[in-house]
């Protein structure tokens, strides 16, 4: 349990790490008031009335209403500062080692079970109970 503890901790950690300095863009493409189309590595593909739109009609306002696109830009951290433990204060240096040794020893490992009668062989049977005390399984 202990293990597992970790490695859930260690992939969050680095979850965090990798979308706190990742910037990344999410193109939408809207036909009217619905949307078509949402990319998040690429360009969003159209619906192709723009393409009907450029060959039919000239330039008018209901080409621009038509189809619009949308992006929206998450930009990550681009300096990261690097601290060591020497950096930190002595009660932040004491907050952190605490809390580690807190945490790592929060959960006990699970200890095998000790079966006491594992070697008692039972006394032989002389009578039998059950037909002394007339009890029959049906």
């Amino acid at each position: 349990m202990k293990e597992f503890l970790h490695k859930i901790t260690a992939c969050f950690m680095t979850l965090v790490v990798l979308f706190s300095t990742m910037s990344f863009t999410i193109d939408m493409h809207f036909c009217g008031d619905s949307l078509v189309d949402v990319s998040v590595f690429s360009q969003a593909k159209s619906c192709g009335m723009d393409i009907i739109m450029d060959k039919d009609c000239p330039e008018t306002s209901f080409k621009s209403n038509c189809c619009d696109e949308e992006q929206i830009t998450f930009q990550g951290e681009k300096e990261l500062q690097l601290t060591s433990i020497q950096d930190l204060s002595v009660d932040q240096q004491l907050f952190i080692i605490s809390y580690v040794y807190t945490y790592v020893n929060l959960f006990e490992s699970s200890q095998e079970r000790v079966v006491s009668f594992k070697y008692y062989t039972p006394p032989p049977v002389v009578k039998d109970i059950q037909l002394l005390n007339e009890v029959f399984l049906i």
